[in-house]
């Protein structure tokens, strides 16, 4: 973000409320993600935000139990909800909901495409080095969260290492140092 001259952050300032106003209302419109964080903090509430992670979960279950030809068409189907995951996480800031939704994510879809997911292979390849890292991804994420909270992921992300040392993706978890358990 580029800093205001000083000279023009004091002219900013010293302009009357009303002016100030409209001018923040034109900044924050032209900035769509902005206007939903700030929609998030002064409209809703922590209600809302167990609504929202229930709507992703939804979307994921649903594009998990889809037919897939390919490995490559389900990794871009969770690319995309990864997305979605990553949205929901600027707008709602929500660490606990970015963990629980990867790892629901991942879940669901080694429980509903399990055939795609199975062996490692020259077509399981991308989508083999695509979960390890998430996997990856989870586990760094993990610690940051309140210790309290840990014994609410400690059986998913288990079995998810688990998955993840038997089937496609274990040569890219060994090579990536994944732990076989997690523990707290």
């Amino acid at each position: 973000m580029a800093k205001l001259p000083k000279e023009l952050e004091k002219a900013i300032l010293e302009l009357p409320s009303k002016e100030k106003d409209k001018l923040l209302l034109k900044l924050i419109s032209k900035n769509e993600l902005l206007s939903e964080q700030l929609y998030f903090q002064l409209l809703e509430d922590e209600s809302d935000l167990k609504f929202k992670r229930e709507e992703i979960k939804k979307q994921i279950l649903k594009v998990s139990k889809m037919y897939h030809d390919t490995p490559g068409w389900m990794m871009m189907d969770m690319r995309d909800l990864s997305g979605r995951i990553t949205h929901h996480v600027k707008v709602t800031k929500d660490k606990y909901g970015e963990i629980e939704l990867n790892l629901y994510l991942l879940d669901m879809f080694f429980e509903n495409q399990a055939s795609h997911l199975e062996n490692y292979s020259g077509k399981t390849d991308s989508i083999a080095l695509y979960i390890a890292k998430r996997t990856e991804l989870i586990l760094k994420k993990l610690p940051k969260l309140h210790e309290d909270y840990y014994v609410e992921f400690e059986k998913s992300m288990n079995l998810l290492l688990e998955r993840v040392h038997t089937k496609c993706p274990a040569y890219y978890a060994r090579q990536m140092q994944l732990p076989k358990f997690w523990s707290y």
